[in-house]
């Protein structure tokens, strides 16, 4: 059928309260023009993140009514590492309560002052942590990625000429290399099988551990049958097997495709490197067996992991993001083409081009979705990615000026996604009017979290005046 319905039935239902313009503007004052800070039941449609806000499945919540919550050993565990084991192959599984715990434990493990890890491109709290450990965290996404419009089905890829170059400039220095999948800081965009073995022949050939940021590994697998040939007859599971089977382990946030609200784990072939992990595993997250979560989460990821591997969900899945996508290009909104698998990525300098970059338009935007519609979205420009110079306190911007409309697993429908659309085209037709913004106070890392804002009021009619003849 040309219609892909939903491939699951609404059993619960969460009421949504309904905000007026004024009660969202008080909000915005109050949380520092940070959408971070503003509460959850002043949200209309929350598409902040992914990351734990999918709704769970009846199967998910009938597995954590059997949750052994004994602190070593529990049952939950071993169905659990079995799920992982079976999906990732990996030898050594360790739990944690989220995908940065992960993060954290393999950098301060592997990353010393010095080092370098390439990545195609590093999320925030990835980058965050090996910094954290004293490296240098460098993108090296594909050349492909950085023409926004131009729809290259792998936009995704890591740059493997630059790899193996600095797998050779920076030899001793290179803990491991890291791909992402998909590459979230890169638009949502897949990467190709060939990719993912290339890079692994050449970290391999230099004797450079290989990693995974497993975080969407079922959405790039559901791209790779779609898109790579010689994959279009294959399960997703298996397809999922070929992936990691080139890395020598993996970071996992649960919270995407393990289907779960809270979770993650760490993978690794290494057994000497699982020792030293799980020491630090046991200092601050918890005993080896539960790592910091739950028996009954355990559960909800055992279980999670599978659904995420259904062809009729990521068929769903993946229509439902590229319907909110087409729909906003077709109304002259510039987005990353294609559309990405778990988000729609617009291209904020493009849409606001009377703001300057140095006045982050991507949370200008986010603002004023907000401020029209109720909509959250989280800026992924210059706010997020970019930095400020050591010495002299100049702002650095990131490689593009981005805001992200996330969409969370199973919980909002077609009525509520033609809303998201409507108020997007009704804030891009009124574009000229948006002001940009500035820091006002903010953290040494991952700023966006908790920063300050102020809205810098310009008149409308000065910004008018900045912008060339319409078309």
């Amino acid at each position: 059928m040309p219609v892909i319905i939903e491939p699951f039935r609404i059993k619960m239902v969460e009421p949504i309260r309904m905000t007026t313009r004024a009660e969202r503007e008080a909000a915005l004052q109050k949380a520092g023009n940070n959408l971070f800070a503003v509460p959850a039941e002043a949200i209309l449609i929350d598409l902040l993140t992914d990351s734990g806000t999918g709704a769970m499945s009846a199967r998910q919540w009938a597995a954590m009514m059997v949750g052994d919550e004994s602190y070593a050993g529990g049952a939950s565990f071993w169905r659990f590492e079995e799920a992982v084991k079976d999906i990732f192959g990996f030898e050594r599984v360790i739990p944690t309560h989220q995908g940065r715990a992960a993060e954290r434990i393999l950098a301060s493990t592997l990353c010393r002052p010095g080092h370098v890890v390439p990545n195609n491109t590093h999320f925030d709290t990835t980058r965050a942590n090996i910094e954290a450990a004293g490296a240098t965290a460098l993108d090296l996404p594909c050349t492909e990625s950085a023409d926004l419009q131009q729809p290259f089905l792998f936009k995704g890829n890591i740059d493997l000429e630059t790899l193996a170059r600095v797998l050779v400039e920076q030899a001793g220095n290179v803990p491991f290399v890291m791909v992402t999948v998909t590459n979230n800081g890169g638009g949502g965009q897949p990467v190709s099988m060939e990719n993912i073995r290339h890079a692994s022949q050449l970290c391999r050939g230099q004797g450079v551990p290989f990693y995974l940021d497993a975080c969407r590994f079922a959405e790039n697998a559901f791209f790779i049958k779609r898109r790579e040939p010689g994959y279009e007859d294959l399960s997703l599971i298996d397809i999922a097997r070929e992936m990691f089977s080139y890395a020598d382990g993996c970071t996992m946030s649960a919270k995407k495709d393990g289907m779960a609200n809270i979770g993650g784990f760490l993978c690794t072939n290494d057994r000497e490197v699982a020792r030293q992990e799980e020491e630090l595993l046991i200092l601050t997250e918890g005993f080896p067996t539960y790592g910091g979560l739950a028996g009954r989460d355990l559960e909800a990821i055992s279980v999670g992991l599978y659904e995420a591997l259904d062809l009729d969900y990521q068929t769903y899945r993946h229509a439902s993001t590229r319907y909110l996508g087409d729909h906003l290009a077709e109304g002259g909104v510039p987005i990353i083409q294609p559309p990405g698998g778990h988000a729609i990525y617009i291209d904020a300098a493009a849409m606001l081009a009377h703001i300057p970059r140095g006045q982050f338009p991507g949370q200008a935007l986010a603002l004023e979705l907000f401020r029209r519609g109720g909509i959250r979205s989280v800026e992924t420009g210059s706010v997020m990615f970019g930095s400020r110079h050591p010495d002299t306190g100049e702002e650095i911007p990131a490689r593009h000026e981005l805001l992200r409309l996330a969409i969370p697993r199973r919980v909002y429908t077609q009525s509520q996604i033609d809303y998201v659309v409507e108020v997007v085209l009704d804030t891009f037709a009124d574009r000229h009017r948006i002001s940009g913004v500035r820091i006002v106070e903010q953290p040494r890392r991952l700023r966006h979290f908790s920063a300050v804002f102020e809205i810098l009021n310009h008149p409308a009619e000065v910004i008018l005046e900045s912008l060339p003849a319409a078309t």
